[in-house]
C-alpha cells in the first residue's frame, strides 16, 4: 500500500509538468526560452532555500550544481525550446525516449539488472507516445525535435545521479540546492543568447507564478521524494503522463481533435506506465538519509 501511495505521490508530478507546453505557448512571451527557464527555476529554488535554511556543504556543492545543470538548466532549456516550436502536446512526447535511457543509465552508474520487462514497458510507451504524435497531423520541426531529445537525455542522467547521489538532508533543502543551482546557471546563458526582456502583463506573470510555485517548488519536491524511494526505471515511466496530460489539455482547454490513432497511443502509454511499475516492484524502496552531516 505504500509502495502505491508514493507512485501516485510522485504521478503527481508529470501530471503537472504536462500542463508546461500549454502555460509556455499561451500565457508566456514568445521567442525568450531560456529566459523564461530562469525566471521558473531560480525563484523557485531561492523560495526553498529560505524555508531548507541550509546551504550546500563539501562535494555537496559541485554535486548540486551537476545536478541542478542536467535536471534544470539544460532540460529546462531544451524543454521551453522544444515547447516553443513544436505544438501542443508534440513537445512533450519527444522525451519518451527518457524511460528506455534511464533502465540503462541505472544500470551502468547503480548496478541495476536490465529488466525486459522494463525495456518492454519503455518500448511500449515511446511507441504509444509516437501514436499521439502521429495522431496529431501535424509538422514537426527538426529543431524542436532534437531539443525534446536532448533535454530527454539529460534528466534522465539527472534523474540516476540524484538516485546515486542521496544527500544526507531533507527533500525540500535537495530541490532547493538544484533549482538554485540550475536557475544561477540559466541566467548567463539567458543574458548572452537572448534579448531583453519586454514588460511583462498580467497574463504573462500568472504563467510565470504557475509554473514557479507549482510546476516547479511543488512538484520538483513530489519527484525526488519519488526518485529515492522508487526504482530510476519505474520512476521514470510515469514521466510518459507528461504528453498524455499534455494532449488532454490540447484536447479539454484548447479543443484539440482527440484522433482515435492518439486514443490507441494513450491505451499504450497507460500500459507502460503499468508495466514499469510492475517492474520496480521487486526491488525494496530506498529511505531518505536522516539529516546529518557528514565529512567530505
Amino acid at each position: 500500500m505504500k509502495h502505491h501511495f508514493d507512485i501516485a505521490l510522485t504521478a503527481i508530478a508529470p501530471v503537472v509538468w504536462g500542463s508546461t507546453y500549454y502555460v509556455t505557448t499561451e500565457y508566456l512571451p514568445d521567442g525568450y526560452p531560456i529566459t523564461m527557464a530562469a525566471l521558473r527555476a531560480l525563484p523557485a529554488g531561492l523560495l526553498l532555500l529560505i524555508l531548507a535554511r541550509q546551504l550546500p556543504h563539501g562535494v555537496w556543492w559541485m554535486r548540486a550544481f551537476v545536478l541542478g545543470a542536467l535536471n534544470f538548466t539544460l532540460f529546462w532549456a531544451l524543454l521551453f525550446v522544444a515547447a516553443y516550436r513544436l505544438p501542443g502536446g508534440v513537445a512533450a512526447t519527444v522525451g519518451a525516449i527518457q524511460p528506455l535511457i534511464v533502465v540503462y543509465l541505472a544500470a551502468l552508474l547503480l548496478g541495476r539488472t536490465v529488466k525486459a520487462s522494463a525495456v518492454v514497458a519503455a518500448l511500449i510507451g515511446m511507441f504509444g507516445v509516437g501514436l499521439l504524435v502521429l495522431g496529431s497531423a501535424v509538422s514537426l520541426d527538426p529543431v524542436g525535435i532534437i531539443a525534446g531529445i536532448g533535454g530527454a537525455i539529460s534528466m534522465g542522467m539527472g534523474t540516476v545521479l540524484t538516485r546515486k547521489w542521496q544527500a544526507p538532508v531533507p527533500l525540500l533543502t535537495i530541490a532547493a540546492w538544484q533549482l538554485t543551482a540550475g536557475g544561477l546557471l540559466l541566467v548567463p546563458l539567458a543574458l548572452f543568447f537572448e534579448p531583453t526582456l519586454p514588460a511583462l502583463d498580467t497574463k504573462n506573470f500568472a504563467g510565470i507564478a504557475y509554473l514557479t510555485l507549482i510546476g516547479a517548488a511543488l512538484t520538483y519536491i513530489l519527484w525526488f521524494r519519488g526518485v529515492s524511494r522508487i526504482e530510476p526505471g519505474a520512476v521514470s515511466a510515469l514521466g510518459f503522463l507528461s504528453p498524455l496530460s499534455a494532449v488532454v489539455i490540447g484536447w479539454v482547454v484548447l479543443g484539440q481533435a482527440l484522433t482515435p490513432t492518439q486514443s490507441a497511443g494513450a491505451g499504450l502509454v497507460l500500459t507502460a506506465i503499468w508495466l514499469g511499475q510492475r517492474a520496480g516492484r521487486v526491488s525494496r524502496p530506498v529511505l531518505q538519509k536522516p539529516h546529518v552531516h557528514t565529512p567530505t
